[in-house]
């Protein structure tokens, strides 16, 4: 695979983390640990490729209000992720580390989000159809995103930018300590317009993901450059969550090789709404 993934065959429990995604080792929680490997080729990479996200969202602003609007639960693949034993990611609906995984309609995306947010876009369509990678993007004001779509660092309305019909707020996904909102806007804005040739990030998870918490592993060869003069590598684990609390689980020697294959695992599945719940006035 063009990730250069390392398959794992003589790795024993205490060379992975296999507890809480908080890196705490628990022994109520300790799951069993299988892997996963794939030969499929990858073809996320969004600095040149074409248009994935070409059906626009449907609402427009003056649909809904920010009190009424209705929260989508989905059946998708849930992940958390590892430099070493410390959690770096955590996408997972239960447990310790539980996150809010609802989803929201575009049109209601800028009453729950403000400048410097980092907002994840996606695509519900019919369902006999894998669906196109998450979208993610810099949410910078104005119902505005500065994002990487289509070979360009660009701004767009989030209600016409094509990215997808249904999004949320994922801040806390990246346990990366973040910029403050200011500076996130400032890293996004001062790559507006770049071309494929002039960009350093191979999808736009990483490019959102940067300006936000500023770390150089999430651009192209940024990895190398931070291990440079260094003898040890540090090691990337991939957790995929599965029914019966069994795991997947996959290493990597760069976070931008773990972004790209957890990408690639979201496109190769389906998404599912599961739960529609009408909220009025923040109440069910």
């Amino acid at each position: 695979m063009g990730n250069q993934l390392d398959r794992i065959t003589h790795l024993n429990y205490s060379e992975l983390p296999t507890g809480d995604p908080s890196g705490i080792e628990k022994d109520e929680l300790r799951v069993g640990v299988a892997y996963f490997f794939s030969d499929e080729e990858e073809d996320l990479d969004e600095r040149g490729q074409q248009d994935k996200y070409s059906v626009k969202g449907s609402s427009s602003p003056g649909q809904e209000t920010p009190t009424h609007h209705h929260q989508l639960v989905l059946n998708e693949t849930q992940f958390s992720a590892f430099r070493g034993q410390e959690c770096i990611f955590s996408k997972v609906s239960s447990g310790p580390q539980a996150g809010d995984l609802r989803v929201f309609s575009v049109s209601a995306l800028p009453a729950l989000c403000k400048p410097g947010d980092l907002l994840e876009l996606l695509y519900l369509g019919p369902s006999d159809h894998p669906p196109p990678p998450p979208h993610w993007a810099v949410y910078v004001g104005s119902g505005q995103i500065i994002h990487l779509h289509q070979g360009q660092i660009r701004q767009d309305s989030l209600y016409e930018a094509g990215a997808g019909n249904v999004g949320r707020v994922v801040n806390s996904w990246y346990r990366y300590r973040p910029l403050v909102a200011e500076l996130v806007v400032q890293n996004a804005c001062g790559h507006l317009g770049l071309k494929s040739d002039e960009i350093c990030w191979t999808n736009s998870e990483s490019f959102a993901a940067w300006c936000r918490f500023g770390k150089r592993e999430f651009k192209a060869g940024g990895e190398l450059q931070a291990a440079a003069g260094t003898q040890h590598h540090q090691q990337y684990y991939l957790k995929i969550h599965l029914a019966e609390n069994k795991v997947h689980t996959v290493r990597f020697h760069s976070l931008e090789d773990l972004i790209r294959e957890k990408r690639r695992i979201d496109a190769s599945g389906k998404l599912r709404v599961i739960k529609d719940l009408a909220i009025v006035d923040g109440k069910e």
